[in-house]
């Protein structure tokens, strides 16, 4: 699927929303800048978008929103590769920010637009109180404690141990799902303030399913894709000993695992009102993808 026009949307937005944070130290502005703006998919964005339209919002009701999870999954990027974490030195086919600046300096680019993505929520334009107080509950709980965070944690605990499948799901459930499930949520808040719990079920399934699929994908292309197509290094996770599941059940296990995943998504989508074409694309994107 073409994701350039949304993807060109999020950056001319995120260009305009960063300029509104008065950011206060020219250096942490320009890091701040290179951490977000470096050639993302913007899939949660997208995923955003995508549920708003589902439940009939118009485009930019959804516009900080989209942003703001950016701004999030760009932080957790920039400190995922700190050499304390991950230790990358590649990120989208770039010097990861501490390369390009200095570890201390990513490591407050981060710290700023995870702080300026909740900034943004708090004024968002053409939403009520109760959306923006539900964006920010939604958010801080996807990035938090109870969801990416604690699957970070987990899956730094776990290099070179064993896990079983249902540990893998559990770590990746809080760390890429906990986030693709905020961005969906947080598409349905911008458009309504009244959400049924029917279709929070579906939506949440379906945000679930795709999710661990996303992974799964990550997993066979971390051994199957081509770095410069990446825009990270290729068996990175290989080289870590990091669980995956081509690990544990084979590249065809994991295959059809994500297979498996996108199918349920899709009946899950069935469940939801409106027009869930975008979302239904989205799905079968994930483990379509390249890189």
């Amino acid at each position: 699927m073409n994701l350039k026009p949304l993807q060109e949307r999020i950056a001319r937005l995120t260009e305009e929303k960063l300029a509104t944070l008065n950011i206060a130290d020219p250096r942490l502005a320009e890091a701040m800048h290179y951490g977000v703006m470096n050639g993302g998919k913007r899939l949660r964005p997208y995923l955003v978008y995508a549920t708003a339209e589902a439940l009939g919002a118009p485009e930019q009701q959804a516009d900080t929103a989209a942003v703001a999870i950016e701004m999030i999954h760009s932080y957790s990027l920039v400190h995922d590769d700190l050499p304390a974490m991950d230790n990358d030195d590649l990120r989208r086919g770039k010097p990861t920010c501490h390369i390009a600046f200095d570890e201390a300096t990513a490591i407050l680019a981060g710290d700023a637009l995870l702080n300026g993505a909740f900034e943004l929520l708090a004024s968002a334009p053409d939403l009520t109180d109760r959306q923006r107080l539900t964006l920010i509950r939604i958010l801080g709980k996807g990035a938090g404690a109870s969801g990416m965070v604690a699957g970070q944690c987990i899956d730094l605990g776990h290099v070179g141990k064993a896990m079983t499948l249902d540990q893998l799901e559990n770590m990746h459930r809080h760390k890429t799902g906990a986030m693709i499930l905020a961005a969906v949520l947080m598409g349905a808040a911008v458009a309504t303030e009244s959400l049924t719990p029917a279709v929070e079920d579906a939506l949440t399934r379906y945000a679930l399913a795709i999710g661990l699929a996303f992974q799964v994908q990550d997993d066979i292309l971390d051994i199957e894709g081509d770095t410069a197509v990446l825009g990270k290094q290729q068996g990175a996770d290989l080289a870590l000993n990091k669980p995956t599941y081509p690990a544990l059940l084979g590249i065809d296990g994991a295959r059809q695992r994500a297979t498996d995943l996108i199918a349920e998504a899709h009946a899950a989508l069935a469940d939801v009102p409106g027009d869930t074409a975008t979302l239904a694309a989205l799905a079968n994107y994930i483990i379509e993808r390249d890189h």
